[in-house]
């Protein structure tokens, strides 16, 4: 995995060294702020690929900072951290922020790690499919042309070995069968 950047929001300078420590082994590099207004400047001048913000801060809570960094940055992951969990606390941040986890402080620093970990891997593995479905698209494009411009040819006529494995020899065939017609 190739180095990433974390933002590390709270209000409370201790937990966010603690936070810092635990990741400083780990392919990425780290920020963090004592604020949710600091955390929105520090995104405006860096692209940030996971954000933990503390829930309870003083001027705008971790929800509606993380409810901000949704609409601004949809790409960004984010994770919230709260010293209290409320079910309503939980639901906005849910709802309305789109977080990808809920940790209750304090927080278990391997877990931390692993869920940082496993976001960064969904959305690798998301933007992965996104680009093998476009590829497809355009190719059933292509198929879907070959056979308006040339109907009954064969040339999509695959035949394929009991385990569904298409047999190249005749494909090629079909290709220069269909060259010759042609030419």
């Amino acid at each position: 995995m190739s180095k990433y950047k974390i933002l590390f929001v709270d209000d409370e300078p201790h937990v966010t060294a603690a936070l810092v420590r635990a990741m400083r082994r780990e392919p990425c590099e780290t920020f963090n702020v004592d604020s949710a207004k600091a955390g929105l400047e520090l995104l405006e001048k860096e692209h940030i690929n996971v954000v933990v913000s503390d829930e309870q801060m003083p001027g705008m809570s971790g929800s509606e900072f993380l409810t901000v960094v949704r609409k601004k940055y949809p790409d960004t992951i984010r994770i919230i951290l709260t010293g209290q969990a409320s079910l309503e606390a939980t639901i906005r941040a849910i709802n309305e922020a789109g977080v990808y986890r809920f940790f209750t402080k304090p927080c278990n620093a391997v877990d931390l790690k692993a869920t940082i970990r496993q976001a960064l891997q969904q959305k690798q593995l998301v933007k992965h499919t996104r680009k093998l479905l476009k590829k497809y698209q355009q190719q059933a494009a292509v198929i879907e042309e070959l056979e308006v411009t040339s109907p009954g040819t064969g040339i999509l006529d695959l035949n394929t070995d009991e385990d569904g494995a298409i047999l190249v020899e005749d494909v090629e065939a079909n290709l220069e069968d269909l060259l010759r017609e042609m030419g």
